[in-house]
């Protein structure tokens, strides 16, 4: 049986060229990384023993925490640096093909699509923006500054006492109606604002505070797709809205960059 490529991705050639592959260990810690030039596309992947990684194999390993933080790890680890020397196209986590004939084949099918979008990538950076916000402290401040709650508290405490009490419970549910609703529109300008910016954009699922282990909500998480010249421009404006709406709780944080995860997607997981 022949060994098994996993993928890495995909450069132009000519990069390969004038920069040539810095040495890696592979997938396994065994094998070294490689580049396979296919014509104007270079595919840099690691070997792998078909004994170890079959596909009933890598169903079973995916299911153990520590292999799969280990291996996805090693996986982002030599894309961001390929993304730092080359404009690349990243595969997806154990993207594996069962023989260089079948990538090779993947490859040219696609070949034009792969060419066109290393083009459109060349000088673009990814960016993730993440918006956290303690609904406590905004809450508090919501509860001052929104005139309808201001008025409707107002109202409420001319009622009597007994009156009063079912009165604020209606009022908290407003509070948090009106809080979402707030939230909602204050990241959607944000990302307006920061779409003026940029070439491309995606709006991701939020995660929960459990998954985060943080006190803070994610209530926005989006990515963007920036030319170099574009950087500081989106930056300096991350900054000001961030300096704007922190003392009302929000937090704002973006990292980068990032292989073109969300917007260079051509190959499906295996092969």
């Amino acid at each position: 049986m022949t060994e098994l490529l996993y993928l890495y991705g995909m450069i132009q050639s000519k990069e390969v060229e004038d920069a040539p592959l810095p040495s890696f260990k592979g997938f396994d810690n065994e094998h070294e990384g490689k580049s396979i030039q296919i014509g104007e596309i270079t595919a840099v992947v690691s070997r792998l023993d078909p004994n170890s990684y079959s596909e009933d194999q890598i169903k079973q390993k995916v299911n153990q925490m520590e292999w799969l933080h280990e291996k996805a790890f090693h996986h982002h680890e030599i894309l961001m640096m390929l993304n730092k020397n080359y404009t690349l196209i990243p595969t997806k986590f154990c993207t594996i093909y069962s023989s260089l004939d079948s990538l090779q084949q993947t490859i040219k099918s696609k070949k034009s699509k792969i060419i066109e979008l290393l083009q459109s990538l060349k000088g673009k950076q990814e960016w993730n923006m993440k918006i956290y916000c303690d609904d406590n402290q905004l809450r508090d401040s919501f509860r001052k500054n929104n005139p309808k709650i201001a008025a409707k508290r107002e109202e409420i405490s001319e009622l009597p006492p007994g009156r009063q009490y079912f009165e604020k419970r209606k009022l908290n549910q407003l509070i948090d109606r009106e809080l979402e609703m707030e939230k909602n529109r204050i990241c959607e300008q944000i990302h307006e604002e920061l779409k003026a910016f940029c070439i491309d954009s995606s709006i991701k699922k939020t995660w929960d505070k459990d998954v985060l282990g943080r006190k803070e909500q994610m209530c926005w998480n989006s990515v963007y797709l920036l030319t170099a010249d574009h950087l500081q421009s989106f930056m300096d404006k991350v900054r000001k809205t961030s300096h704007s709406i922190i003392d009302a709780g929000w937090k704002m944080e973006p990292t980068g960059p990032w292989p073109a995860y969300h917007f260079a997607s051509l190959i499906d997981n295996e092969g």
